[in-house]
């Protein structure tokens, strides 16, 4: 298998603020990103050879970017893999530059869900499964991953309610400091504790949002970043995976519901192509998929991050914080920063390409070096989970 790893570079990036944007519409948002972008790469929209946008209910052909933007009769895509649109279209424009066919290229994600009163996953499923894939129905199944994580490993569920609790409340600081995040307020585990229940033990405060939002990357050649930011303040793309399963879960009777394979499986070719050994000691940051506090405790152990039944432990010392030994979601995460469908995958590589030039404000790392983002989708029957690695020059 074929590496893209230190092939590409992002040289620019822009991200507008998530949240209900009732004053803007999806292409006031693309257009805000996108020059965002520009002006960072230091370049202009003539300078851009092809184009990809992700987005999953917002748009339906290449135009819907081409149009606001003013793009002129270049190739423009429309990219849609569920929640992994974001990196999947980043995917897709990062494997045209390392083919060498263009030199320069944007790669957009946006979703525009609030004013269609759109309020949590699709209903495009072709298929329904009654107990672990019921239509539109997000929070049960993953209520059910949690009460299955707390019986596995026998841990009282309030509890284990107490535990992922910690995970909102550390997501939530993040995103108060976070001018951009959809949520910028601080809760209290208490309040975690006593909001009101979605599907037990997720309460409120364990579900992200949908949520309004546009982010953006330009994308080009290693010796073209060189020599657009010779201060080498640019990102390498170190590694990009996706995993599509087969639906196995739904299928064999002995699935535990307490991992997704396919995060292991793309974490695992992730690692491989970016050459780490030891994701726990050779990451600085982790942006993973928290569509709510059980998720990202299942995707630490999948990501190998703690061993199996350990992120207790881990939750429990602040080993994931700000001021831990692996901040993960130093921007606030879905939990706070917001959940536009197709723009999540972007907007979590730019908080890693914030924290590597010293732009997080706040919530600035002391040593920012590899980072990695992680999204989990589902659809059709399965799950599809991305894992991406990107890091500076010399990483």
């Amino acid at each position: 298998m074929g590496s893209i790893k230190d092939r590409v570079a992002i040289i620019g990036m822009g991200c507008t603020k998530f949240g209900e944007n009732w004053d803007k519409s999806a292409q006031d948002m693309m257009v805000e990103a996108a020059y965002e972008a520009y002006n960072d790469a230091g370049i202009e929209p003539k300078d851009i050879e092809a184009a990809w946008v992700g987005t999953v209910n917002s748009g339906e052909v290449g135009n819907f970017l081409a149009v606001p933007l003013r793009l002129q009769y270049i190739p423009v895509t429309r990219v849609e893999n569920r929640c992994a649109t974001g990196t999947d279209t980043v995917r897709n424009a990062c494997y045209a530059v390392a083919a060498g066919i263009y030199d320069i290229v944007l790669a957009l994600g946006v979703e525009k869900l609030k004013d269609t009163g759109f309020g949590g996953l699709g209903q495009a499923y072709t298929y329904l499964n009654p107990v672990l894939s019921p239509r539109g129905a997000a929070v049960p199944m993953f209520a059910q991953v949690a009460t299955r994580y707390f019986h596995r490993y026998g841990i009282d569920p309030m509890e284990g309610k107490k535990i992922i609790g910690q995970i909102s409340v550390k997501s939530h600081h993040n995103g108060s400091l976070n001018p951009k995040a959809h949520f910028q307020r601080e809760v209290t585990l208490e309040q975690v504790l006593n909001a009101p229940i979605m599907g037990w033990p997720l309460g409120l405060f364990d579900c992200c949002p949908v949520t309004d939002g546009a982010a953006a990357a330009i994308l080009t050649t290693p010796e073209i970043a060189k020599r657009l930011k010779p201060k080498g303040d640019y990102l390498l793309v170190k590694a990009l995976q996706i995993a599509a399963g087969p639906g196995d879960h739904q299928r064999k009777d002995d699935y535990d519901m307490i991992h997704w394979e396919e995060t292991v499986r793309a974490a695992k070719r992730a690692y491989e192509e970016a050459g780490i050994k030891d994701p726990f000691k050779d990451l600085s940051m982790v942006e993973l998929h928290d569509c709510f506090s059980i998720t990202e405790l299942v995707t630490y152990e999948d990501l190998g991050l703690c061993p199996r039944g350990k992120a207790r432990e881990y939750v429990e010392a602040g080993t994931f914080t700000l001021e831990g030994q692996l901040p993960v979601q130093p921007d606030g995460g879905l939990k706070s920063f917001g959940h536009p469908l197709g723009a999540s995958g972007i907007r979590m590589i730019y908080e890693i390409y914030l924290q590597n030039q010293g732009r997080a404000g706040k919530r600035q790392l002391k040593n920012p070096g590899l980072g990695l983002t992680h999204n989990l989708g589902g659809a059709e029957g399965g799950f599809i989970m991305s894992v991406a690695i990107f890091g500076p020059p010399g990483s």
